[in-house]
């Protein structure tokens, strides 16, 4: 009897809406921390800089919704772009 749902909730849909939403909070807070560190290589940086801050804000967007569309580990393409255009900032800026 305690494992009836008497609410009326479908927990399960609840839980899937909840776990998309920490995941698009990862992946969203990674992307916008990339577009700062883009941001930083267009406003300090020479030629090459602002080159490659173009290349890794396309990186960001394409990383972003590839780490979308994986689900819990959503997180990690974004984050391999965050480190490339960061380890990019401190040897171009």
């Amino acid at each position: 009897m305690a494992d009836e749902n008497t609410s009326g909730m479908d927990y399960e849909a609840h839980e899937r809406t909840y776990e998309g939403f920490i995941n698009f909070s990862k992946v969203g807070t990674v992307a916008v921390l990339n577009i700062v560190l883009c941001l930083i290589l267009f406003a300090f940086g020479g030629t090459t800089a602002v080159v490659f801050g173009w290349l890794m804000l396309i990186a960001t967007v394409v990383a972003s919704a590839i780490g979308l569309a994986l689900g819990d580990a959503g997180w990690i393409p974004p984050t391999a772009v965050f480190v490339l255009t960061g380890v990019l900032a401190i040897l171009l800026v």
